[in-house]
């Protein structure tokens, strides 16, 4: 009997912008690693008229726009498909949604329909797509949906996932996320390296670090514990300093990622520090 692999199903919300393509090459590499097809979801606002002004002709309005956006989704579909020959992966299956209303609603409701098992953004780009750390957008997606959410920022280059990092605190929701970490780092024949930042009043126990040691001794994850009360600038020396490829995190609370990310903290970063950062939901 042939075993049939599920395939996995990866949504990659676009609006076509630059940032968008290039998240585009990774949600391709992605799909690969995983196994996975990809489903386009293009939104779009249609603008709110009172119609007491506008009895009669507002319905071509939004006839107008609808067709606008359709014609503007044709048109750049065989782009994207392009892109995915450039990059040899052109047999990734690819289908399409267009949709009008709000990002968030429409990521949230294509998760359900198309039973999603990974979203995959750019981090910043046009129309309500604001930057994704700081931008209301994106913070929302990854608070809100149950699904992983791999964030790609605007400049970040694909590199091939050698070294995935995962900040842990030893809870027992970490070593949930951590083993699907460890399933992600098989498939792309990658290690992982744990790090846990001890601020002064953290109350991890030594017993407990040893523990997670002897469970994970047979995978490929090496541990870190690090002493500071910066976690966030600890983050990216580890992120720095370990040649991290992609960050994975459990969701924090929404200030810790526009923390990470403020002005000041970016602008001491090299550029290659802009790596994707994959966000593990736990129930």
């Amino acid at each position: 009997y042939k075993t049939t692999i599920k395939m996995k199903k990866i949504l990659f919300p676009t609006d076509f912008s630059e940032a968008a393509n290039n998240a585009f090459v990774h949600a391709l590499e992605f799909a690969k690693i995983v196994h996975g097809e990809l489903v386009l979801l293009h939104t779009f606002d249609l603008p709110v008229f009172d119609n007491q002004f506008f009895p009669e002709n507002y319905a071509v309005i939004y006839d107008s726009v609808e067709l606008s956006e359709f014609d503007l989704f044709k048109d750049e579909i065989p782009k994207l498909r392009a892109i995915a020959e450039a990059h040899h992966l052109d047999k990734i299956k690819l289908s399409h949604r267009l949709k009008d209303g709000d990002l968030v609603s429409n990521i949230k409701g294509s998760i359900k329909e198309d039973k999603i098992d990974y979203v995959v953004m750019g981090t910043s780009g046009a129309t309500g797509w604001d930057s994704f750390f700081i931008g209301t957008n994106t913070a929302s997606v990854v608070s809100e949906v149950d699904v992983p959410v791999f964030c790609v920022p605007a400049d970040a280059p694909f590199n091939t996932i050698k070294t995935i990092g995962f900040t842990t605190r030893f809870r027992i929701k970490d070593k949930k996320a951590l083993q699907s970490v460890l399933e992600l780092a098989h498939k792309a024949k990658a290690k992982v390296k744990c790090l846990y930042v001890k601020t002064s009043d953290s109350d991890v126990s030594e017993a407990t670090i040893a523990k997670w040691e002897e469970e994970f001794k047979s995978e490929p994850v090496e541990f870190f514990v690090i002493k500071n009360d910066d976690v966030q600038a600890t983050i990216l020396d580890f992120i720095m300093y370990k040649d991290i490829d992609i960050l994975t995190l459990l969701p924090y609370k929404r200030g810790f990622f526009e923390g990470m990310f403020k002005p000041s903290l970016t602008k001491k970063l090299t550029t290659d520090f802009e790596i994707p950062i994959l966000s593990i939901p736990m129930e």
